[in-house]
């Protein structure tokens, strides 16, 4: 294994250094690597290490979700009302309407197997978006109008709904069946994360302004109970449960609300964990990759992907309607909101792994998902964004 975590962290950070030098994103690099280390290329990386990627990818997850709420401006969001609250389901909910009408016609799919596909491949990337609003925030361009704000809370909540949604497909897959009950528990869970976040930030903040710690031992305090909340989400058979991703993510919003400054400490810390958590995430990912599929399905699900994400685009422009927001405001919020990556990483495998006939699909229209929407939806917005949005 330790053969393994070398390769990954050499190879991985060495590509994504080669792919930052020629203007692309780093995370392309890191896919190639895992590609080319997988079972399908060299097979250099030890089958231990691909036995916990899943865990490992959830992990990164987790870091990158706290990292954005220790980072989102709630004062700023608040000022937008009712745009943020359909940014978080109603881009993904077209992208995934999308995906069930064109998949099954184009790569043969059932309409569950398209839904799951669609669920998977719906979320946008926090790992593009979430560094680059808050750059934007710092930078001041779209902040008086809470363009940053709106895309970064959007996006976190986006990724939750989506999950929960993967979750009751997987389910419907394996003969659990559909019920009101399961839909009922997405705006429940959600409403609940967001309830336990806030108190357990709201606790950590008055645990640290009375005991005395270092930031480091802050992160692993906030990282235990981040892994927690995520087990028991797992481990709960009741029909209402909560979503743990957005409880931590909000965790960081309690901490901000109650101790800003530390809350900004903590963001730096985290963002040096996402160097190693991205490393892993994205080459695990690559790994799993078979590339013979790829070829045969590459055409089709470019089609799939392109005319989803049109779907996707036109959800974010109704989000807007009734908005303040100017024409060229308002395409840029739709550019920024479709780079996939991370929750793609993230569970793009799991029908594969279940042992599902679309597993290989799924995966394969996943990994071309992030290595055609994070590369250009990356460009779109770091050229865009001084010419499109207005600079405080």
């Amino acid at each position: 294994m330790l053969l393994s975590i070398s390769l990954i962290l050499i190879m991985g950070m060495s590509m994504g250094w080669i792919c930052q030098k020629c203007k692309l994103p780093s995370l392309l690099g890191m896919l190639a690597s895992g590609i080319v280390l997988g079972p399908y290329v060299l097979n250099l990386l030890d089958d231990s290490i691909l036995g916990i990627s899943a865990d490992l990818r959830k992990i990164a997850l987790i870091i990158i979700l706290t990292r954005a709420g220790l980072g989102l401006d709630v004062s700023g969001l608040k000022k937008i009302g009712r745009p943020a609250v359909l940014m978080c389901f109603v881009p993904a909910s077209f992208e995934l309407l999308g995906m069930i009408l064109l998949a099954p016609k184009l790569m043969g799919l059932t309409v569950l197997e398209a839904a799951i596909m669609g669920a998977v491949l719906a979320a946008v990337s926090p790992a593009v978006v979430v560094p680059r609003m808050v750059r934007l925030m710092d930078e001041g361009y779209g902040t008086k109008e809470g363009i940053p704000q709106l895309i970064l809370a959007g996006a976190s909540v986006d990724d939750v709904y989506v999950i929960v949604l993967f979750s009751t497909f997987v389910g419907m897959m394996q003969g659990e069946g559909a019920s009101v009950l399961k839909f009922i528990n997405i705006p429940v869970s959600i409403f609940l994360g967001i309830v336990i976040g806030i108190v357990i930030g709201f606790l950590l903040a008055y645990f640290f302004e009375k005991v005395h710690v270092r930031d480091t031992s802050k992160v692993l305090i906030i990282l235990s109970i981040s892994f927690l909340l995520v087990v028991l989400e797992d481990e709960l058979t009741t029909a209402i449960t909560f979503s743990a991703l957005i409880a931590v993510m909000f965790i960081g919003i309690g901490l901000q609300r109650k101790r800003e400054a530390v809350a900004k400490r903590l963001s730096v810390k985290y963002g040096k964990l996402w160097v190693a958590a991205e490393v892993f995430l994205f080459v695990l990912v690559g790994a799993t990759v078979n590339v013979g599929y790829l070829g045969r399905v590459g055409v089709r699900a470019l089609i799939v992907i392109v005319g989803a994400l049109a779907f996707r685009m036109f959800g974010v422009f109704v989000c807007l309607i009734g908005t303040s927001l100017k024409k060229k405001e308002r395409l840029f919020a739709m550019m920024a909101y479709t780079p996939k990556a991370t929750v793609q990483a993230a569970i793009g495998g799991i029908p594969l792994a279940l042992g599902f006939a679309c597993g290989d699909t799924v995966l394969t229209v996943a990994v071309l998902a992030i290595v055609l929407t994070a590369p250009i939806g990356a460009f779109a917005i770091d050229l865009t964004y001084k010419r499109l949005l207005s600079h405080r």
